[in-house]
């Protein structure tokens, strides 16, 4: 089957995906552009095209699949880009069958309160009214907190887990210098940060993952590293994004916001429809066919770089009518913000849960709660992977 035609979307995609991919998913099930490093990619935008790509085993998530300069990655220690993010079956089943046994639903049911806590302490530093980046003042800060509480971070330590994230979730392309180092700072620190824990285990989640075993299987040190840098990493990166999505989609519908606050036990079914309307991810990981495999009616060679858009298949039409529409009384299980499959994301009950406490406390606290700048001054990531806020204004 021939290939889809040449298309180079990626600059039309950050300055406004939702339209782009309106387009993309019209003219062709798969479409050739620049990836998230310049390189060519096949970008698929419907949703069952996506949903069954995120199951098929053909696609590896293994870059040593990827041909020949295809694709590199972030230039991560080898401690730390060994993750499931990074990993096929049959290694993937055994490390997330471990890690299963230690992130149980009961730990993270055990953080709603300190999550709440955590919450009320940020608002309470606001003040009862102002103006302030909600992203900086509490989006960002919350997950972090969570994060750390969850893996047994000491406290002096988090402003620079917060700042090497940053790094590495936005690389700057001026300083390509400042990822290496980031990685090789947090690599450093989880390296102590295990020798601690083996020392003196504690009720938290590392001291878990170092104890967990199955019939004499456990974590090896590089395994746990990359564990910890993976929970890190992808917990506080999606969960400030949804939050901040979660708050100016409200805040930009205010006839679905007074819905909720007139009836705040919609927050569960709020969340997953903001995880569809304006999920914390465009794109899944990347994947690599191990074969030539035939997606939609276009045929793509083994090796070459396969992009998923998530949010694509989450405003398709065919699963979810009048999908551009912000609804709250949408049923939208089934979308595909946090993954399917094997893949599906490990924290997402940790997601939900923060964002559902997050927005409880802040529309409690503030009932005249307001967007401070028009749509046209918002700025987001400048990242064709990640969907989120570089800041939020708002007035309370």
């Amino acid at each position: 089957m021939a290939h889809a035609p040449n298309q180079d979307p990626a600059a039309d995609i950050l300055a406004d995906p939702y339209a782009v991919y309106e387009r993309l998913r019209g003219t062709a099930p798969v479409h050739r552009i620049a990836g998230t490093d310049g390189r060519p990619a096949w970008l698929v935008t419907r949703y069952e095209d996506v949903r069954e790509a995120l199951g098929n085993p053909l696609l590896s998530l293994d870059k040593s699949h990827a041909l020949p300069g295809n694709y590199k990655g972030l230039a991560l220690p080898p401690a730390l880009d060994a993750n499931l993010l990074n990993m096929d079956p049959p290694d993937h089943t055994r490390i997330r069958r471990l890690v299963v046994r230690a992130f149980t639903p009961r730990r993270v049911e055990q953080l709603r309160v300190p999550i709440r806590q955590t919450a009320d302490r940020l608002l309470d530093a606001l003040g009862p009214h102002g103006s302030t980046d909600l992203i900086t003042a509490y989006a960002a800060p919350l997950p972090i907190t969570v994060i750390c509480d969850l893996l047994g971070v000491p406290d002096e330590h988090r402003r620079d887990f917060r700042s090497w994230t940053d790094v590495l979730v936005t690389p700057d392309p001026e300083k390509p210098q400042a990822v290496k180092e980031a990685a090789v700072a947090m690599l450093g620190f989880l390296t102590q940060l295990l020798a601690d824990k083996r020392k003196e285990p504690a009720d938290d989640l590392l001291s878990d993952l170092i104890a967990v075993r199955e019939e004499g299987d456990r974590l090896t040190e590089d395994e746990l590293m990359s564990l910890a840098f993976l929970i890190l990493f992808a917990g506080y990166e999606n969960t400030v994004q949804l939050i901040g999505n979660a708050v100016l989609a409200l805040l930009q519908h205010p006839e679905q916001l007074a819905a909720l606050r007139a009836d705040p036990a919609r927050l569960p079914a709020a969340v997953e429809e903001i995880a569809r309307y304006e999920g914390p991810a465009l794109l899944a990981i990347r994947r690599f066919p191990l074969e030539d495999v035939t997606i939609g009616d276009v045929t793509v060679p083994a090796g070459e770089t396969v992009l998923l858009s998530l949010s694509a298949a989450n405003r398709d039409p065919h699963r979810f009518p009048d999908a551009d529409r912000f609804d709250l009384g949408r049923d939208a299980s089934g979308h595909l913000a946090l993954g399917h499959g094997i893949h599906y994301c490990l924290g997402a009950p940790l997601a939900r849960l923060e964002t559902e406490i997050a927005l409880s406390a802040l529309l409690e606290r503030f009932p005249d709660l307001a967007l401070a700048t028009g749509p046209d001054d918002l700025r987001w990531r400048p990242s064709l992977r990640a969907r989120g806020l570089l800041a939020l204004p708002v007035t309370y």
